[in-house]
């Protein structure tokens, strides 16, 4: 099922994908998630995200993205978890996620997606074909090139931050796919939704909207 036996072998395939100059890389800066929910929602005493906390909903977000960013995905489901080393673990997916350009419709996105604790890193792997456990084969849509994407938590306790960058497998570099992403995905508006649900699930806290 899985490519790669460990995370650090995950993260080479990513690198190389990444560094491939015909590719369309995109890397909106990292987001203070705590600035993020006081810029968007009313004051809640005692809320306040810590490092650990992030990663958790990063972890739970890239299992179950319909609950996490409902925004994005339409339906989905995850299946294969695997144990590595130190903790980390790989597990594939298939959703039907919004296209990244506009006038294309939805379509099923396959992923081989690998966490690691350590770096608090899960990296996602498009395939264009998985198996399921029970030997079915899903082919992924051809609505758009596949896409490889890095969701990471950096920064200090007390300050969270998100770091998230995409590379889009393009023949050559689409700069008005880069346009759209940086002003729309860049503004964080599925970010917010993310958090603002992982608080609500997890913490038990509602929050409401300015």
């Amino acid at each position: 099922m899985k490519a790669h036996s460990s995370f650090s072998h995950a993260r080479g395939e990513f690198d190389r994908v990444w560094e491939n100059p015909a590719h369309t890389r995109i890397e909106p800066p990292a987001v203070d998630v705590n600035a993020l929910l006081e810029e968007f929602f009313e004051p809640h005493e005692g809320l306040r995200l810590t490092k650990g906390m992030l990663w958790d909903a990063e972890v739970k977000k890239a299992w179950d993205p319909g609950t996490y960013i409902p925004g994005v995905v339409r339906e989905g489901e995850s299946w294969g978890r695997q144990s590595l080393e130190n903790g980390e673990e790989c597990f594939v997916r298939a959703s039907v996620q919004r296209a990244w350009k506009d006038g294309v419709p939805d379509g099923r996105v396959l992923e081989e997606v690998y966490t690691s604790p350590t770096e608090q890193s899960v990296l996602f792997f498009g395939r264009t074909e998985l198996r399921k456990e029970n030997d079915v084969s899903l082919a992924a849509s051809e609505h758009q090139p596949l896409f490889h994407v890095e969701h990471a938590v950096t920064g200090s306790d007390e300050q969270p931050l998100n770091r998230w960058r995409i590379v889009h497998l393009t023949e050559a570099p689409d700069e008005s796919l880069i346009e759209r992403q940086l002003t729309e995905e860049g503004a964080a508006e599925w970010l917010v939704d993310f958090v603002s649900i992982y608080v609500a699930e997890n913490l038990g806290l509602k929050l409401t909207r300015r």
